[in-house]
């Protein structure tokens, strides 16, 4: 496979991860129940707009189109962000959950911007490499913000007294909970062998 390929499959898969940001964001502020991480998922899923019209220039200048193939490891991000926003967990406890869900969905953003950045560059290709780093750099700031965030919202939840706690570790789970479960004990069993050689 030849390098500007690579670099495609890297702007592709991009391009579909930012198109599914911007389905899914409105979802994450409408279940967001702080008011400051409201406003700045609000003016990330603007941001994230122009990320999109960012990649259209960028396969604008290397004369390709930008679609054709889908983000897997976006979905299954964006499914983290369904489930935080599908807990009973109410209050700084959820917004807790959807933070850590939207910090990974940075992060992995920033894997592939970065991944994307440096091929370019290989290439020798400015222009794109330019306005990927212009994205790059709000996916960072993102991420900074999500975090600094959480931190009231740490102190908010500890703050909260919990007193149905026991109650809630005795309500039955849900299908997708319980099959949640089997799946992280299957995997800790397959890992287990490779763990213990260390």
């Amino acid at each position: 496979m030849a390098l500007m390929d690579v670099l495609l499959d890297e702007m592709r898969d991009l391009y579909s991860a930012e198109n599914q940001l911007v389905k899914a964001l409105p979802k994450v502020v409408k279940g967001t129940s702080d008011a400051g991480m409201k406003a700045g998922i609000k003016n990330h899923l603007e941001e994230t707009k122009g990320h999109v019209q960012r990649l259209r220039e960028a396969f604008g200048h290397l004369g390709k189109k930008p679609t054709g193939q889908h983000c897997s490891g976006m979905e299954g991000c964006v499914e983290e962000c369904t489930d935080a926003l599908e807990k009973d967990a109410e209050g700084a406890e959820k917004d807790l959950g959807i933070a850590g869900a939207l910090g990974r969905v940075e992060h992995y953003e920033i894997a592939g911007y970065t991944t994307a950045i440096a091929l370019a560059k290989g290439l020798g290709l400015k222009e794109a490499a330019s306005l990927l780093d212009a994205n790059l750099k709000e996916e960072v700031a993102q991420a900074k913000a999500v975090f600094a965030a959480m931190k009231p919202l740490v102190k908010q939840a500890a703050s909260e007294e919990d007193a149905d706690e026991e109650e809630d570790e005795k309500k039955p789970k849900t299908a997708k909970e319980k099959k949640s479960e089997k799946e992280s004990e299957d995997d800790e069993k397959e890992a287990a062998a490779d763990v213990e050689k260390k």
